[in-house]
């Protein structure tokens, strides 16, 4: 029985959709598999699971079996296709003791199955909201923005994700890890009831992986792309283009936000993005690799970025600014500003908004100058 027949891209595209969950050692063997089936003809569905997040696709991938289904080793199907050359024509099909051949031109691989029915598919929780569109570019540049302030197996589970928060016409996304904080905003085209919810960091990295990259035009006269969402009380759906995605929520109250971000920081200097960025990862190379410290100095018409190893190693860098208040000295951790950096590639400038020069260990704002929508904080660091 053959349950594909297509091109090695076609399939490959289509499993390497499903792939990013996958873990590399999982507590099921069946959770390694994708599951392949089809049920009165037409598309082949591609489900992958981990228990908390479930992908699911489809594709036409041709085959003569109208009903099917099992599951094979995703990661061993993508390695072997990965050898093939794009316009490879393959089949895969299923023999008598429910192995599947994969079959390219002179090659042959014989693969061991699970049954379809030892796949545990996540149900859908009950009362879901009702679903709202928005802009896949929109979600992805938020995600984007604030992803690298998420924190990382943090006993504070809540802090392990993004706090997604629906209101109005205003879509907002905070993440933070204690030591910093991002924040971005987007206006919506309709309005949707209040909703507030905190996506878990795997979600939000592989949202992230399966969106388009925002910077990428739409071709002449296409619709721009919209991504559905819906959540219920433990659960978030998004659905776009032929992807559905089904994740679990973190339970927690993630922390008021708005207290962190300063309102009185008022000596400001604005300075190019890509400058700033390339400096700090010059000195970043001589660091101390624990710290990670990197001190910023500000005087009348310069920033003077340095760092030290424990070797007694030195870097030293200066930029040009327009700073014209009392000079300021701040150290940080240089990965909090890099990152930070790097996720706002969309634009040129960014603006630092700090305290007087007693005032060192307070929090220091970072935003885009005409722009609202987005805005770090980060706490300095003693060297």
């Amino acid at each position: 029985m053959i349950i594909a027949k297509t091109t090695q891209s076609q399939l490959l595209a289509a499993l390497q959709a499903v792939a990013g969950i996958i873990e590399r050692r999982s507590p099921m063997p069946v959770l390694s598999n994708v599951l392949l089936r089809r049920s009165g003809g037409g598309a082949t569905e591609l489900v992958t699971s981990d228990l908390e997040v479930q992908l699911h696709t489809r594709a036409e991938l041709g085959g003569d079996a109208p009903e099917f289904a099992t599951t094979v080793a995703i990661r061993k199907v993508i390695d072997i296709l990965r050898t093939l050359p794009a316009d490879q024509q393959l089949s895969l099909e299923e023999n008598d003791d429910s192995r599947i051949i994969l079959k390219a031109g002179k090659s042959r691989f014989t693969l061991q199955t699970l049954p379809a029915a030892d796949f545990p598919l996540v149900q859908d929780a009950p009362g879901f909201s009702e679903p709202f569109r928005v802009p896949q570019k929109t979600l992805r540049t938020l995600l984007a923005q604030v992803s690298f302030a998420m924190a990382v197996k943090d006993v504070r589970y809540y802090l392990n994700g993004v706090l997604f928060v629906a209101d109005g016409t205003e879509l907002k996304l905070v993440s933070t890890d204690g030591h910093r904080l991002a924040f971005g905003s987007a206006t919506l085209d309709i309005e949707v009831p209040h909703q507030e919810v905190i996506l878990p960091r795997k979600t939000v990295l592989e949202l992230i992986r399966l969106l388009p990259d925002a910077g990428a035009p739409l071709p002449e006269g296409a619709e721009v792309p919209m991504i559905e969402m819906s959540f219920a009380a433990n659960q978030a759906r998004f659905e776009f283009g032929a992807m559905s995605f089904i994740t679990k929520l973190v339970e927690g109250k993630f922390p008021d936000y708005t207290r962190v971000i300063p309102q009185n920081n008022t000596n400001t200097v604005t300075l190019g993005r890509a400058t700033l960025l390339a400096g700090l990862q010059r000195s970043a190379i001589l660091t101390d690799d624990k710290q990670r410290g990197v001190r910023l100095n500000f005087s009348e018409g310069a920033l003077r970025i340095s760092a030290g190893s424990a070797e007694q190693e030195e870097a030293v860098d200066e930029i040009e600014i327009d700073y014209t208040a009392a000079p300021l000295e701040l150290s940080f951790n240089v990965n909090f500003l890099t990152e930070m950096l790097t996720g706002m590639s969309g634009h040129d400038m960014v603006t630092f908004a700090m305290k007087n020069a007693g005032d060192t260990n307070n929090s220091v704002l970072i935003t885009v100058p005409d722009d609202a929508n987005f805005k770090y904080v980060v706490m300095p660091m003693r060297l």
